[in-house]
């Protein structure tokens, strides 16, 4: 079915009803069906080196249904039925989509990413009350195993813990190294320990016991969080099998070989590829437990997609950037399309792209609270470089402002509040805490994103920035946006943050902070000089801007702004401190569930309490003393 414009998208609601309305489909449904169809297509391949040659693991349809029913029976075995969770601490391995898959049948998988502190999975794990939690055993290059230990400590409802070795991937001599080098993992929990693989192998290759009979919650997703603890939304089978039907009526058939090397414990790896892989057949390869921040991807990339066969490339803006510092050095003939989420792309980076590699970008947008997938430019149509693209068929997109009589649509071109209703969209229920629901929604069933956008004439959807991200001085708001893709098109410049540091005067102004090319020798006076032709607002002009060696980033590669605030705090409040001559010094910027980023002070020699607080109580942001 051809998806060219928003009228080929309301075309193919209207032709090809998506069979979830009518009757949910259950993951186990939609993964038999495929496994029924192409038993001995490939399914899943998984390198743990990043060597075009290095040794790879790969399961057919076939074998990958019976591991994921195995997966199922080993969590039903352990007491795990439809409401209960199943914690995966857990970096990309093919375990990693067994057990996802697995639990989902089972009951709720909940994914947690595992570069998060301990203090903050087992604040996942709590909210969720999960009772079995699946990781890795203790291996060499990673704290995986001893963060989830500590973070079980603090988990009282798991009873369970499931270790995957990572040693099975490797070969001799190195996998004869790892018994002797493998850390020692001291930290002791209440949970029992086993070996999920033993497990799995001890359970049959067929469901032992009844599906699921509609549609249901089967899954659970933290958010990126940008203050306090990270927020954790509920996702529905039909919101799933949704995004799966998408991939397959729009982009995959069982012909495709889709490289993704973003992380399964994110919604854009696991239901909008892997998702859209079990429905339409296709081959998906998973590169090194870290994906793009695996050691060696980024320079091995584009021979991993000749050695593959790639068709389609599943990336983001910021690992595009770091790809265009790498020579193209392979065969890429097979592949089409590379389809890029998580940020717009700024458009000098996606000019670059298309003419060193020849392949065409998809820009999408989705996000957790709505299961995934909201748009994406058309791949047989206009592609509007800079905007995210139309909706997708079933969803409809409102851009909504507040007035004091109300939320009023916004008119074309108009800038609002993006808001939208589809089958990923739990209203009501979003959040696992029911008071994150408050306000969230517009007439009850349109979610409010925080992201501000417009839609065009065409029917295209374009961010302009997020609610919050605005900075706003003395009054006026300032899209962080423009200040980006202005530092964006200084060719030394790989990635840009901008954001509000505070002021006494204005309560905050613009400033930037960037990544430079290998090779980039721009300083931030320059970059300065710099905005001064490529900013036009002029209340928009950096007031500062700090080259970092690299920016703070999220796991599936947007720019991490709460750091940069924190940074930015730090050092205005430093500098206020030491004109006024007081002897104190702020040590850490912290998150308070409350009062947000707060300062916290520690005294260098006899501090003047009272100049203190004059000093900082020009700020807005709030500080305290450390000790």
């Amino acid at each position: 079915m051809t998806f060219s414009s928003r009228q080929d998208a309301l075309a193919i609601q209207n032709e090809m009803p998506w069979e979830a309305r009518e009757k949910p489909e259950t993951l186990y449904q939609m993964l038999r069906a495929t496994a029924d169809a192409f038993p001995d297509r490939p399914a899943i391949s998984y390198q743990l080196l990043s060597g075009p040659q290095d040794k790879a693991v790969t399961l057919t349809w076939q074998q990958f249904h019976d591991q994921c029913c195995q997966a199922a029976n080993l969590f039903r075995s352990l007491k795990i039925g439809e409401g209960d969770v199943v914690g995966l601490v857990l970096p990309n391995t093919i375990e990693t989509a067994v057990a996802t898959i697995g639990a989902a049948i089972a009951g709720i998988v909940n994914p947690i990413n595992p570069l998060l502190e301990p203090e903050q999975i087992s604040a996942i794990l709590r909210e969720t009350g999960a009772k079995v939690v699946v990781t890795l055993k203790a291996f060499p290059k990673t704290d995986i195993a001893q963060k989830t230990a500590e973070a079980v400590r603090h988990a009282p409802s798991v009873h369970t813990v499931l270790e995957i070795d990572l040693n099975r991937y490797l070969t001799p001599p190195k996998s004869w190294i790892v018994p002797l080098v493998r850390p020692k993992n001291p930290v002791q929990h209440h949970a029992d320990a086993r070996d999920f693989n033993k497990g799995m192998a001890a359970q049959p290759k067929s469901l032992s016991f009844a599906d699921s009979t509609g549609d249901r919650v089967a899954a659970y997703f933290h958010t990126g969080g940008t203050t306090g603890m990270p927020k954790v939304a509920q996702h529905r089978y039909s919101g799933i099998v949704y995004n799966g039907w998408l991939g397959h009526t729009l982009l995959f058939t069982e012909e495709d070989n889709v490289m993704c090397p973003l992380p399964l414990f994110h919604v854009f790896a696991c239901h909008v590829i892997l998702m859209a892989c079990i429905k339409s057949g296709a081959h998906v390869v998973l590169p090194t437990p870290a994906g793009y921040r695996g050691e060696g991807v980024f320079d091995n990339f584009w021979k991993l997609c000749e050695r593959w066969k790639i068709t389609f490339v599943i990336t983001v803006p910021t690992a595009v950037s770091a790809l265009m510092q790498r020579k193209v050095d392979a065969d890429l003939s097979t592949v089409k399309n590379a389809f890029s989420g998580s940020a717009p792309m700024p458009l000098e980076l996606f000019n670059r792209f298309e003419t060193a590699t020849g392949i065409t970008v998809i820009e999408g947008y989705g996000l957790t609270e709505a299961t995934c997938l909201v748009s994406c430019n058309p791949p047989e149509g206009e592609k509007k470089v800079g905007s995210v693209g139309v909706p997708f068929p079933y969803t409809d997109v409102r851009i909504i402002k507040e007035t004091p009589h109300g939320p009023v649509d916004c008119a074309v071109d108009e800038v609002g509040e993006i808001c939208i209703s589809n089958p990923g969209v739990y209203a009501g229920n979003t959040y696992t805490e029911t008071d994150k629901n408050k306000s969230l929604y517009h007439y009850d069933e349109y979610l409010r994103t925080g992201d501000l956008g417009r839609l065009d004439p065409d029917g295209y959807l374009w961010i302009t920035g997020r609610a919050k991200d605005l900075i706003i001085r003395g009054g006026h708001n300032i899209d962080p946006a423009e200040i980006e893709e202005a530092l964006m098109a200084h060719p030394d410049v790989a990635m840009a943050g901008a954001i509000g540091q505070p002021d006494a005067h204005a309560g905050e102004i613009p400033c930037a902070y960037v990544e430079l090319v290998n090779g980039g020798t721009a300083t931030g006076k320059e970059l300065l000089e710099h905005c001064k032709l490529h900013v036009h607002e002029r209340a928009a002009l950096p007031k500062y801007i700090e080259v970092l060696p690299e920016l703070p980033k999220t796991a599936v590669g947007k720019v991490f702004k709460p750091e940069l605030r924190k940074l930015a705090i730090a050092r205005v409040y430093n500098a206020a401190l030491e004109e006024a001559g007081i002897a104190a010094r702020v040590t850490s910027v912290v998150d308070d569930r409350k009062r947000g980023l707060v300062a916290r002070l520690s005294r260098e020699g006899t501090v003047d309490e009272e100049a203190t607080g004059h000093v900082l109580g020009q700020f807005t942001r709030p500080w305290e003393w450390a000790e």
